[in-house]
């Protein structure tokens, strides 16, 4: 059976008071987040994998400085809350101290400790140029009559009162806000909803000065949530003894509070002192004072190359214009004409440019090429097949450059038999508009590739079909009708794979995600792609029926949830007679598996745990047609 890379979901299991303890609102979010959009568990998935290939990678030693640009959106209804500049320069100051291992208070860290002490590399500035490329103070202030705001991300929705963010593939957006309930601050991990993106952060304590309430009133907050929208979880992994995916961080059995004495021993297996001066324990501020070498890795993965890697090349913390002369930042940069060893690559003109810096490099690596030219486009040669190159350009003037622009990736070809490979196109959000009725050829190259494609349907023909035949790999396919998953298809091996939807009761915009099953590729070979429309329900066989079908149910359900002896599981067998109950624990291990039988009328079925440890589990069920995960936990 297949394997999945699990990420590390869960309810917010350790809750505390405002006044003494620590209360982080980011895993509660990420729970609601999944359930809202279809797709995010499987960006997550992709992130993991390419956080685990960059952690095996070569190219772990001193990086380039990543500079993020930040806009600070104060969302306030009392004089309190509208926070002054100087609270938010404070909390800037803070955050490029801890993320450098520059804060005064380092030397806290006890010395069989001192060696994880990590430099992140990372810094900070406030934005000095909006999207549009005007001046700003990276500052955004507005009032509302609204007392509390919470963490249904209402904030950062201007239909909702909030204020919505600026692109966030080139700023971090934080919003600050009184958000009740006793919640600190809450972050958004990578892969979740551009629309949402950014940190969340109470107003009393974001910085060092004006209305901070202690003990959270030394910034260590926003340093804790920038963490986790950098990927970073919780040291204790939100359940008892549970991982936080990094190795050098020591096992913790739930999270610390207040300032405890060191040394701190888990009682986790081998009883390891704990790490509770980490910036991702739950400890009062004057008591958090480093990541870990590990931690670091982590978070410079999705920086790297990842999927937070366009900050690196954003203009935000330039001032207009490219430093105050006239020379502005390119836009329009693109590639075409791909080949396997070759590229072209293009940008519109800056007015008063003499040349321009065009830089590229691989994606593994970690220096970049620069070729200087007085045209708006250059020919790129000798690269290499099947391989995905970063690019960017920079304007230069009589006295002055401009900044690079925002980071642009093309990938090569592998001198196979496909006519268009679709790239880039590895997310809904590019994913490429394709027609219908055509037989399409496509490449998944490399491990972490994968195929987003786009089609409308019409309102005479409103059901569809999706054929992927001359598999050279194990691939699978999942169908969404806008964000709503209506179809997954998971045959074993080179197995022709199909998605069907029918009764659709209104036109729509239908998205293929095609992906390698367990990093499945192949770079010289292509697979088929068939997208078919009929106004007529399609049968499972393929064929048409002109008698309507009914909607396949697609309901998987687990209880009682906390459970502590046996579990209840109700599971849709729809069209099959077979399917497969496989339990992971949350560092992916498999603790149980067992081949169900049964039918549409008799779906339920009780598993027993009472031989489990206590913690947070995943239960995978998997028919042909099915492909679901459910979260429980076993409390005893």
């Amino acid at each position: 059976m297949k394997n999945y890379i699990l990420i590390l979901l869960s309810f917010l299991l350790f809750a505390g008071s405002v006044n003494a303890q620590r209360n982080c609102g980011s895993m509660e979010v990420l729970d609601r987040q999944l359930k809202e959009d279809p797709g995010m568990f499987e960006r997550m998935q992709n992130i993991e994998k390419q956080t685990q290939a960059y952690e095996k990678s070569s190219h772990l030693g001193q990086r380039s400085v990543v500079v993020i640009p930040v806009v600070v959106h104060v969302v306030y209804q009392t004089s309190a809350q509208n926070i002054s500049e100087a609270q938010i320069n404070s909390q800037i100051t803070v955050l490029n101290a801890d993320f450098r291992a520059l804060n005064g208070d380092l030397s806290g860290v006890p010395a069989e400790f001192q060696p994880l002490i990590a430099d992140s590399e990372v810094e900070f500035c406030l934005a000095k140029q909006d999207p549009n490329g005007l001046a700003t103070t990276g500052i955004n202030r507005k009032y509302v009559n609204k007392s509390s705001w919470g963490t249904n991300d209402d904030v950062k929705k201007l239909s909702k009162g909030g204020i919505n963010p600026w692109d966030p593939t080139k700023y971090l957006n934080i919003w600050v806000c009184n958000i009740g309930g006793g919640i600190l601050g809450y972050a958004q991990f990578p892969g979740g909803s551009s629309a949402t993106d950014g940190v969340v952060i109470g107003y009393n304590y974001f910085g060092t000065t004006g209305a901070v309430s202690p003990p959270f009133d030394k910034g260590r907050t926003a340093t804790h949530e920038i963490g986790h929208w950098l990927n970073l979880r919780h040291i204790w992994g939100d359940t008892n003894c549970g991982s936080d995916l990094v190795n050098d961080t020591p096992t913790h059995n739930a999270a610390n509070y207040g300032c405890p004495a060191f040394p701190h021993y888990s009682t986790c297996s081998g009883t390891p002192k704990e790490l509770t001066m980490d910036y991702m324990d739950y400890t009062d501020d004057a008591c958090m004072f480093m990541f870990t070498q590990g931690q670091k890795t982590r978070m410079r993965a999705v920086l790297d190359g990842g999927s937070r890697g366009s900050l690196a090349g954003s203009p935000g913390c330039d001032a207009p214009g490219g430093g105050g002369g006239s020379c502005g930042t390119p836009t329009g940069l693109g590639a075409s004409n791909i080949t396997a060893t070759s590229a072209t690559v293009s940008w519109s003109a800056v007015s008063g440019a003499s040349s321009y810096n065009l830089q590229y490099k691989a994606n593994a690596n970690g220096s970049w090429t620069t070729i200087n030219t007085t045209s708006t486009s250059y020919g790129l040669t000798g690269l290499t097949a099947s391989t995905t190159y970063n690019t960017q350009v920079q304007a230069v003037c009589s006295g002055n450059s401009s900044a690079y622009s925002s980071q642009v990736n093309f990938t090569t070809l592998s001198g196979s038999n496909c006519t268009d490979v679709y790239e880039s196109n590895n997310t809904k959000a590019t994913a490429k508009t394709i027609p219908v009725d055509v037989n399409l050829k496509a490449l998944i190259s490399t491990t972490t590739d994968v195929d987003w494609f786009k089609f409308n349907t019409t309102s005479a023909k409103k059901n569809v079909k999706v054929n992927m035949t001359t598999l050279p790999a194990d691939y699978d396919m999942k169908l969404y009708k806008n964000n709503t998953l209506v179809a997954v298809s998971e045959n074993d091996g080179t197995n022709d794979e199909q998605c069907i939807s029918n009764n659709n009761s209104s036109t729509g915009t239908f998205y293929v995600y095609v992906y390698g099953w367990n990093g499945a590729k192949d770079a010289s070979n292509c697979y088929n792609l068939l997208v078919t429309l009929s106004a007529s329900n399609f049968r499972t066989d393929g064929s048409e029926d002109f008698e309507s079908l009914n909607p396949v149910e697609n309901e998987f359900l687990a209880w009682p949830n906390p459970a502590q002896n046996e579990i209840n599981i109700k599971v849709p067998f729809e069209n099959q007679i077979t399917g497969d109950i496989t339990i992971f624990d949350v560092t992916g291990k498999m603790i149980y598996t067992q081949k169900l039988t049964g039918s549409k009328q008799s779906s339920n079925f009780k598993i027993d745990v009472s031989n489990f440890e206590n913690g947070l589990y995943f239960m995978n069920w998997k028919t042909n047609t099915s492909n679901l995960v459910q979260r429980v936990i076993v409390t005893k």
